[in-house]
């Protein structure tokens, strides 16, 4: 039987710059966390489906800030470090519950699963991946079996970006960094947040392009969307307010505070296919479009996994995210109920969860079916079904999630009418026939740029796009710098990729790292202004260029000439 429908997951991986920031609560924890839960865990799973023969495709985003931060020899070192400590905690609680005095049946079992499962990461982080996580993702690549995508540069939130040069330089200095880790250019982009912006005449008459036209002038030919920027309507999902499993209802520090609902007219556009982006302004004459594709999000099946009410991670025989052994940092509980206190929670028990594994991911398979075959019987027309999730969501939040997604992908290749594609080839064997304005929007609060615009970060955004006119102006007074003034001006746009990060707006909008997003926030627009001045002073201070550099060692090529401004 001929496939009627295509389907790929797409996971966007991203972290805040954290190399070298210290350790917990934030800094390069953050990274080994997500290393040891997430990256190396979903790399065994593909490669174990590949060693068995089972033929998968799946579309993965690795963001080019996380991207060199995985590739950094010091970020390594201290990911050995961190594991080393991981696998000496488990072993401290197995011998505690070993203990006559403290023996516990029930958490022993547990604390030996940990410590077990610990030592398989490390062994295959050192002997299968040769301590080379960016390699190994780029193998599968050159197989055939993954698309690795890209992103802006340090993650920033483009339509709040003042100049086109900055996002210009964000994408050209993102696909420089894939060029160099992944020895290829890539084809497609995860646009931070989602958050597109359209071609719009501002107030003085000037028109500013929409983003697919820097998309399509660096050779990118395809994005990703959130749902309802395709179909029209409320937000939903993530936009929404939907959070993972039971969690709305633990107790938090950190809320998103309520912003106004970006409410779009329906509209007959689908999920289930692509589209080409105009480049004409919306409401004005012209069929004139780009060759640049969008793909949204599939909301049924995204909901499988981000809904609170319906999603999987909130099974009660999951393991609980937020509970935490006083001892050791492991967590050793499970879910257990929809409103439970983390006090009441009960142990988790990891046979429970694994038979639940196997009837989601199973579930998961027959929808995915399910949808492709009624959207053919409905249209006539070969569909595509994007699940779309932060891939941090597996194996970190959702304990069980990378096991659930590769047995998915095994569930699929065995189901003939479903063809896994990745994004990319997808667009290139069913081009778009049809094109769409794509309105403002994210998949932030209730689809705005609310998260990272709001009373709580209003005052970040004068200091970045001031910092984006000084960049330009450097850019025009330095056409032939002196090697002392050139690595001066490659450092001070390497310190404004880094103000841009939307990682920091978010944090202080969410709480969840307030003091640090905003410490670091200050400290790179204070290293700004420190090699501007150096520079200004006709005396330029090489030696503190090269200082910061080896505190933040990225983009090793970084050319301060792409922040030339546009005409």
């Amino acid at each position: 039987m001929p496939a009627l429908g295509a389907f790929t997951f797409v996971l966007h991986s991203h972290l805040p710059y954290a190399r070298l920031a210290g350790r917990w609560p934030h800094g390069e924890e953050w990274i080994h966390e997500a290393a040891v839960d997430t990256y190396i865990p979903l790399l065994q799973t593909l490669y174990d489906l590949k060693e068995q023969g089972v033929y998968f495709r799946l579309t993965l985003g690795i963001t080019p800030v996380l991207a060199e931060q995985l590739n950094d020899p010091d970020v390594l070192d201290h990911l050995d470090q961190f594991l080393d400590q991981k696998i000496d905690a488990a072993s401290l609680d197995r011998a505690y519950f070993e203990s006559p005095e403290t023996a516990d049946s029930n958490l022993l079992a547990l604390a030996v699963h940990y410590q077990k499962n610990l030592e398989i990461i490390k062994a295959a982080f050192h002997n299968r991946f040769n301590r080379d996580i960016i390699g190994a993702f780029r193998r599968l690549q050159d197989e055939g079996l993954i698309e690795i995508i890209t992103c802006a540069a340090t993650h920033a939130y483009l339509p709040l970006l003042s100049r086109d040069s900055s996002i210009n330089a964000q994408i050209k200095i993102g696909i420089q960094s894939y060029e160099r880790l992944f020895g290829r250019r890539p084809n497609a982009i995860w646009l931070p947040e989602c958050a597109y912006r359209p071609a719009y005449v501002t107030e003085d008459g000037h028109t500013r392009a929409g983003l697919e036209t820097f998309l399509e002038q660096n050779n990118l030919r395809l994005f990703f969307s959130e749902t309802n920027a395709i179909t029209g309507g409320q937000p939903v999902g993530v936009a929404a307010g939907e959070v993972i499993g039971p969690y709305g209802y633990i107790k938090r520090r950190y809320v998103i505070p309520a912003s106004p609902t970006l409410q779009m007219p329906d509209r007959p556009a689908t999920t289930f296919k692509p589209y080409y982006v105009t480049e004409t302004i919306a409401g004005s004459d012209g069929e004139e479009h780009s060759n640049v594709a969008v793909i949204g999000r599939n909301n049924k099946t995204g909901m499988q996994v981000w809904s609170a009410e319906n999603g999987y991670p909130g099974d009660f025989d999951y393991r609980e995210f937020h509970k935490r052994a006083g001892t050791s940092g492991m967590r050793y509980w499970r879910v257990t109920g929809v409103k439970a206190e983390l006090g009441d929670k009960d142990y988790y028990h990891p046979d429970w969860a694994a038979f639940k594994i196997d009837q989601h991911a199973e579930h998961f398979a027959h929808l995915v079916g399910d949808l492709l075959r009624e959207y053919n019987q409905q249209t006539g027309e070969y569909g595509l079904i994007a699940s779309n999730y932060d891939t941090e969501l597996f194996g970190h939040w959702w304990y069980e999630g990378i096991t659930w997604l590769g047995k998915v992908l095994r569930y699929l290749a065995s189901i003939k009418d479903v063809e896994l594609t990745t994004a990319s080839d997808f667009i290139q064997r069913h081009p778009p026939q049809e094109v769409l304005n794509i309105p403002e929007s994210s998949w932030g609060s209730n689809g705005t740029h609310f998260t990272w615009d709001n009373i709580e970060t209003h005052w970040m955004w004068p200091s970045i796009h001031d910092s984006e006119v000084r960049m330009e102006n450097l850019v025009a007074r330095f056409p032939h710098p002196s090697d002392d003034q050139r690595t001066l001006l490659n450092q001070i746009a390497r310190e404004l990729l880094l103000l841009q990060s939307s990682d920091w707006p978010f944090l202080v909008t969410t709480g969840q790292a307030r003091e640090y997003a905003i410490q670091r926030f200050n400290q790179h627009l204070e290293r700004f202004d420190k090699l501007v001045e150096s520079l200004d002073s006709g005396a330029p201070d090489r030696a503190l260029a090269e200082h910061y550099y080896e505190l933040d060692k990225l983009f090793p090529e970084l050319d301060y000439r792409w922040f030339a401004a546009l005409e």
